[in-house]
């Protein structure tokens, strides 16, 4: 079924055809899947003196949800990375681990002019080229960005990505723009253009940011010279000096090629860039604050208000039991109760915590409360009689 969607996707993609209502931002054509929108948009830019094409595709829940705002991805190089970016994503939201998001995709007439905001002059590569990179992003920021951004249903959570060239020109528009772009994500990015310009001004943007309030993520693969130098040398840096805040997720992948890295490492960029709607026991630090911090960033990457469900308090309750860390178990079992006092999976939980810890007679109380709130037919009303009994014999016992 999958690999079905993916050749009908890739059919979509083949077969846009323009048709023509107006001059400076137009709807050319608007193509519908079973899973997504697809409208190609055609604008006469002012500032690079030409038209520009790009593929916006909406999630296939923006028609069901009028009122419904969606984070957004800016994906360099165009409509054929859609394929990819959609596998991947929806991997992850089927397991609520990202959010549906609309993906902007930017197709490219002068790839090296524009996305290398230096002129390359290292006779390692074409000399001559490049430069453009400044008036691409004004393009973005000043064209692009305000007629998408009064189009479409989007929040302002905004994710730039690109591999090689186009992974220069995310560092490079995270650097000019950190305002506007929450997440920069690189492929294998070609850093060694210029003699290492982007690589440096890189390291400099690092070095002069104490704190930053970003994502960043960066992969390479078997990249010699005269990338590689440039590359470790720029991942040293950003190592030793990573400001506050600034989410850094670094990949090395020995055995892929270069126009392979976009593929190995999609699954890791976006799920390590997107907070799951189930938090994990990873993202708990024993303080139950930060239960409220990472679902503030969850609502924030998704432009709705999330927040922690009772089962999740609970489970994460139970990987405590499972570390034999009872007081931490218990401290989570109890804050789920205070956030739903009419839960009777709550009650049940802390019953469990207290029984597994030799509690037995604060385990009883527990879940004879889980048992007042459920009537005979709720799910796991069983579940609850049972611990009642085995605890009655518990303390019958003793």
């Amino acid at each position: 079924m999958a690999l079905q969607r993916i050749k009908v996707l890739c059919f979509f993609l083949l077969s846009i055809s323009p048709i023509s209502y107006g001059q400076d931002a137009s709807v050319e054509d608007e193509t519908q899947s079973s899973s997504y929108t697809l409208i190609t948009e055609k604008l006469t830019s002012k500032v690079l003196l030409e038209e520009r094409t790009v593929v916006v595709q909406l999630p296939k829940s923006y028609a069901e949800n009028p009122d419904k705002k969606y984070p957004i991805i800016y994906r360099l190089d165009g409509a054929t990375t859609l394929v990819m970016l959609n596998a991947v994503l929806e991997s992850l939201q089927s397991q609520r681990a990202a959010p549906e998001v609309i993906v902007v995709a930017i197709e490219n007439t002068d790839r090296l002019r524009d996305l290398y905001p230096n002129v390359n002059k290292d006779p390692n590569g074409p000399v001559g080229y490049g430069g453009g990179g400044a008036k691409f992003l004004q393009f973005i920021t000043s064209e692009l960005m305000p007629m998408v951004e009064s189009k479409y249903r989007v929040h302002d959570f905004r994710v730039i990505a690109g591999a090689s060239a186009a992974g220069a020109f995310s560092l490079y528009a995270m650097q000019q723009a950190p305002e506007l772009f929450n997440a920069a994500l690189t492929y294998s990015a070609a850093v060694w253009w210029a003699h290492g310009a982007t690589a440096k001004t890189t390291v400099e943007f690092i070095k002069n940011n104490k704190k930053l309030d970003h994502y960043l993520y960066t992969a390479i693969g078997n990249e010699g010279a005269p990338m590689r130098p440039y590359y470790d040398a720029m991942i040293s840096d950003i190592r030793k000096n990573k400001p506050e805040g600034l989410r850094w997720h670094n990949d090395v992948f020995n055995d892929v090629p270069h126009n392979l890295v976009t593929n190995a490492a999609s699954f890791k960029a976006y799920y390590s860039l997107f907070y799951s709607e189930y938090m994990r026991p990873k993202d708990y630090d024993g303080d139950l604050s930060s239960i409220e911090k990472y679902y503030e960033v969850v609502s924030q990457q998704r432009g709705e208000k999330i927040e922690a469900a009772e089962w999740v308090i609970r489970e994460l309750g139970y990987h405590f039991v499972s570390e034999q860390d009872f007081d931490e178990a218990i401290k989570l079992f109890q804050y789920g109760i205070e956030r739903y006092p009419n839960a009777p999976d709550a009650y049940n939980g802390l019953a469990y915590g207290y029984e597994q810890s030799g509690q037995f007679e604060k385990a009883l109380e527990q879940v004879n409360k889980a048992l007042a709130l459920a009537s005979s037919d709720y799910d796991g009303y069983d579940v609850y009689e049972g611990r009642r009994e085995r605890l009655l014999n518990k303390l019958g016992e003793r």
